[in-house]
């Protein structure tokens, strides 16, 4: 056999075996279609939905102490977290303008009445002679109107030293509450005035062990929540935790930013440790919706589209909406799920009911449970990203 021969048949060998691999490569790279595709189950059990918002936990009655005069402070006899009782003197402001005006409301006061008892022995004496017919009527009332004067002057003097007095016990600043201090905003030495607004002092919150909690929530979740609903949140500074509270009230004054309107849902919560401290962020969320025992698909099931030419073309879907026209009131309560059949995607029409953010409640006669649905692609999920269940949602539970 030549040599030529010999390279010939190795070259053809070569070439068959680069074939023959190239074919089995191809062959590898044909994925069948449950291979194309990642599926979940459908599955039967419970589901709850709630709706959440963030706010900040605040002392039920929180007083701010200010004052009716002005001065500098000179003593200070509380600081920040002490407790206080009802009538506890906070601090004292410098009182010697008040003592000063005081004296002066003093004198005054002796002068009136210096006067009065002048015109009153005046007007005796007019009597007696008006009597004896020495002077005449007119002065006679001339005296009486004197009189009259001197004593008016005289009330208005008492007036302003009872003023006085009063501005003086301003200075001693006392508590209305028993509470805790909670802020103090001044410094012995520190001058406030009390002219167009009563400057805050100090901050006094009157029983920590009930708390509540002020939140924002979206307007589409307001028509869920009612008074009297349990509420569980939890705080940061204790995030494996969970606390619960209760719906307060509802208040009706709206907030709009930026055209997004939210109410203030006012959550009542029992403090007896005393570790929810003020000014802390609840993430709070309520249950507003539970249904036992239903089927349940997966989220991103409802979410998952293929593309155009994966599903069956023009084959009408499969569930409880098939050959049946549906109002626009009716689809707003409608899904579409797929499945493999037959090695094609099979859209199904299911009703939609509540979800808890990773599952929603369907209804359908073509499903049950254990039925397998396409959750994404297999390279790729080609759904949506999640929404939250509410607009207002930060966090999860």
């Amino acid at each position: 056999m030549s040599r030529l021969l010999k390279k010939m048949i190795i070259a053809i060998a070569l070439l068959a075996l680069a074939i023959g691999g190239f074919y089995y490569y191809q062959q590898k790279k044909i994925l069948r279609p449950e291979d194309l595709y990642r599926f979940q189950e459908i599955t039967q059990g419970d589901v709850a939905q709630s709706v959440s918002a963030n706010g900040t936990l605040n002392p039920v009655t929180l007083i701010s102490i200010g004052t009716q005069v002005s001065g500098r402070v000179s003593k200070l006899y509380v600081d920040f977290n002490d407790k206080v009782e009802k009538g506890q003197i906070l601090l004292e402001l410098d009182d010697s303008l008040f003592t000063a005006q005081i004296a002066q409301t003093q004198g005054a006061v002796r002068n009136a009445q210096a006067s009065v008892e002048l015109a009153q022995a005046n007007e005796s004496r007019i009597r007696s002679l008006f009597k004896q017919e020495y002077v005449s009527a007119q002065e006679l009332d001339q005296a009486v109107q004197a009189l009259k004067s001197s004593r008016a002057q005289l009330e208005t003097a008492r007036a302003q030293l009872q003023r006085d007095q009063t501005n003086l016990s301003y200075s001693v600043i006392r508590s209305p509450v028993s509470g805790v201090v909670i802020a103090r905003l001044v410094d012995v030495g520190q001058t406030v005035a009390a002219s167009f607004q009563t400057p805050e002092l100090i901050k006094i919150a009157q029983d920590l062990s009930k708390m509540q909690i002020d939140s924002s929530f979206a307007e589409a979740d307001i028509g869920n929540i009612k008074v009297g609903q349990k509420v569980k949140f939890n705080v940061d500074a204790f995030q494996n935790r969970d606390f619960e509270g209760m719906v307060k009230q509802l208040r009706l004054n709206p907030t709009v930013t930026s055209n997004v309107v939210t109410y203030d849902v006012v959550v009542s919560v029992d403090n007896p440790e005393q570790i929810l401290l003020p000014g802390m962020t609840a993430y709070v969320s309520i249950q507003v919706a539970k249904h036992d025992n239903v089927f349940l698909a997966p989220n991103a099931a409802l979410r998952f589209k293929p593309k155009q030419d994966e599903a069956f073309a023009g084959k009408p879907a499969s569930g409880k909406s098939r050959g049946k026209k549906k109002s626009g009131q009716d689809d707003a309560f409608l899904g579409k799920v797929y499945v493999l059949k037959n090695a094609k995607l099979e859209p199904i029409k299911v009703k939609v009911g509540i979800s808890d953010g990773r599952f929603t409640e369907i209804t359908s006669d073509s499903l049950k449970a254990g039925d397998r649905v396409v959750v994404g692609d297999a390279q790729g999920d080609s759904a949506a990203p999640a929404s939250s269940q509410s607009n207002m949602r930060m966090r999860m539970f």
